[in-house]
C-alpha cells in the first residue's frame, strides 16, 4: 500500500533507478481518484459554459474536447509530471473544462519534483489566472472574486502536494538513519571482535612462546648431553612432556575461543602476581639463572588486571632472555605499594658470543607495550650500559 516511487526507493536505497517503478494497488486507487476528480471538475465547468455569453457552439465543443483529452492525460502524470504541468498552462487558457486536470498536474508536480520546479511552474500558473478570468469571465462571480478563489485553490493544491513530498522525504531520511545505525552497530561489533581477537593473539604469543622455549631448552640439553644420567634424562623428558601438555591445553582453549567468536575469561584461571614464584621456578628448572626479588607490601591487594599484566611482562621478558641471551643471569624485580604503583624490572646480562637472530623478534615487546598501555601504565626497554638488556614497566595501583 506504499506509493511505487517510495517503495522502490525503500528497497533500492537510491532515489534514481534505471527502471520505471510499476504502479502498486495504492497508485491505481489514487490515479483513478484523480481522474474522477478531474472529470468532475470538468463537468461542472462544462455546465458553466452554457451560461457564458458570446460563445459559439464550435468553440464550446472544442473546449470540451480539450478538457476530455486533458482528463485522459492525467494517467500519464507519474511518467511525465513536469511535462504535463507545463502543458496544462496553455491548455487552461483555451479550455475551462481542463481546470481539474491542471490542478491534478500541479499536485503531482509538487509531490514528485523538488521545490524549484514547483516555484517556476506554480508561479506561471498564478500569473496566468488573472488572464484566464479576464478572457473567460465567470457569470456568477466578480472578476476579483474569481481570481482570488482560483489562486487560493491553486495554493492549497500545491501546498498539499509539497506536504506529501515532505512526509516521503522524512520517511526516507528515517530509513537512511536506521540503516546508518545498523551499519555503525555492525562496525562496532566487528571492531570489538577484532580487539578481542588481538587480545587472544597476545595471550597466544605470551603463553605459547614461553612453553615452546622451555621445550627448546630441554630438547637442546638432551641433544648436546648424550652422556647425561638416566635421572637427568627422565627429569628433562618430564619437563618436556609437561610443557607440551600445557602448551596444547592453552592452544586448545585459544582455538575454542576463536571458534566461538567471543573472548571470555572462562576456563582455566588467569595468572596473577602470586604466580610469579611458579614462573621463576619453571624457568630455573629449564636451566636459567634467575634471581627473583619481590618487595610488594601487600601482594593479595594487587588488582587482578594489574597482577596479570605484571605476570605477562615478566613471562615475556624471561622468554626473550632465554632466546636472545641463553645462559646469562636474569634478575626479576617487582616492587610497589598501594597508592605508589607497581614496578616490574627484568634485566639480563650481555650474552656470551654471537647469538643468531630469531625470526619475528620485537613483536613481543610491542605487544607488552600495548598491554601496559591498556592497563594504564608504561613500559620501556633497551640496552643497558654493560650491553645487557632491561625491560622496565610501571603499572597503576590505586
Amino acid at each position: 500500500m506504499l506509493p511505487s516511487a517510495l517503495a522502490q526507493e525503500l528497497e533500492s536505497g537510491t532515489e534514481a533507478t534505471r527502471r520505471r517503478p510499476r504502479r502498486t494497488a495504492r497508485d491505481w486507487l489514487v490515479d483513478f481518484a484523480c481522474f474522477l476528480l478531474a472529470v468532475l471538475l470538468g463537468v461542472l465547468s462544462a455546465e458553466a459554459l452554457e451560461k457564458e455569453t458570446g460563445l459559439s457552439a464550435a468553440f464550446e465543443a472544442a473546449d470540451q474536447l480539450i478538457g476530455a483529452l486533458a482528463c485522459a492525460a492525467v494517467w500519464l502524470r507519474r511518467r511525465w509530471p513536469v511535462g504535463l504541468a507545463v502543458a496544462m498552462v496553455p491548455v487552461s487558457l483555451l479550455s475551462l473544462t481542463a481546470s481539474g486536470a491542471a490542478l491534478v498536474a500541479l499536485f503531482t508536480l509538487a509531490v514528485h519534483r523538488p521545490f524549484r520546479y514547483v516555484a517556476w511552474i506554480g508561479g506561471v500558473t498564478l500569473a496566468v489566472l488573472p488572464l484566464v478570468s479576464w478572457l473567460r469571465p465567470d457569470p456568477d462571480l466578480p472578476y476579483l472574486g474569481a481570481v482570488l478563489i482560483s489562486a487560493l485553490l491553486t495554493a492549497v493544491v500545491t501546498g498539499w502536494g509539497m506536504l506529501a513530498r515532505a512526509k516521503r522525504q522524512l520517511l526516507l531520511s528515517l530509513r537512511d538513519r536506521a540503516r546508518r545505525a545498523e551499519t555503525e552497530a555492525r562496525l562496532r561489533a566487528e571492531q570489538a571482535q577484532r580487539l578481542a581477537r588481538e587480545a587472544i593473539a597476545r595471550e597466544m604469543h605470551d603463553v605459547l612462546a614461553h612453553r615452546l622455549t622451555l621445550l627448546s631448552v630441554h630438547a637442546g640439553a638432551l641433544e648436546f648431553r648424550p652422556d647425561a644420567s638416566g635421572e637427568e634424562v627422565a627429569r628433562a623428558a618430564g619437563v618436556i612432556r609437561e610443557s607440551a601438555h600445557d602448551a596444547l591445553q592453552d592452544l586448545r582453549e585459544i582455538i575454542g575461543v576463536l571458534r566461538a567468536g567471543d573472548a571470555d575469561d572462562g576456563g582455566r584461571p588467569q595468572p596473577t602476581l602470586a604466580a610469579l614464584d611458579a614462573l621463576v621456578a619453571e624457568s630455573r628448572q629449564a636451566g636459567m639463572k634467575v634471581t627473583f626479588v619481590q618487595r610488594v607490601t601487600d601482594p593479595d591487594a594487587v588488582p587482578a588486571s594489574v597482577g596479570r599484566t605484571a605476570y605477562r611482562i615478566a613471562q615475556e621478558a624471561l622468554t626473550n632472555a632465554r632466546k636472545h641471551a641463553p645462559g646469562t643471569e636474569v634478575t626479576v624485580q617487582v616492587t610497589g605499594a598501594p597508592g605508589e604503583g607497581l614496578d616490574v624490572r627484568v634485566r639480563n646480562a650481555p650474552p656470551e658470543g654471537e647469538v643468531p637472530l630469531v625470526p619475528g623478534s620485537g613483536q613481543g615487546l610491542i605487544g607488552l607495550t600495548e598491554r601496559a598501555a591498556l592497563a594504564g601504565g608504561t613500559l620501556a626497554h633497551g640496552v643497558t650500559a654493560d650491553r645487557g638488556f632491561e625491560v622496565r614497566s610501571r603499572l597503576p595501583w590505586g
